[in-house]
């Protein structure tokens, strides 16, 4: 997890798709661990962890993009708007 630049960071997630409850449930190796409720079909687990993603960073869906990995459980995420650091910390603290 690193910056591309001050304002753009590029995160690595593992996505187990079909859970009960879209969350972040910890660290696959250097990876965030996201579980998504949709089903790997059609771009619906994709759509999913973009959404959540955006939502749980605050920042519009517009600026998180899959830009490796679209058609695997690891996925290489870059977010407009933040740094890999602030990124990560609000991924991984727990929702209020």
């Amino acid at each position: 997890m690193s910056d591309v630049s001050p304002r753009k960071a590029t995160l690595t997630v593992h996505v187990i798709p079909r859970a009960r409850e879209t969350a972040v449930v910890g660290r696959h190796g250097d990876a965030i661990k996201i579980r998504v409720t949709a089903a790997p079909a059609d771009g619906a687990a994709n759509a999913e962890l973009l959404r959540f993603i955006a939502d749980r960073l605050r920042v519009p869906r517009s600026a998180v993009t899959i830009v490796r990995g679209a058609t695997g459980r690891r996925k290489t995420i870059v977010v407009d708007g933040l740094t890999a650091t602030a990124a990560q910390r609000a991924l991984l603290a727990e929702p209020a």
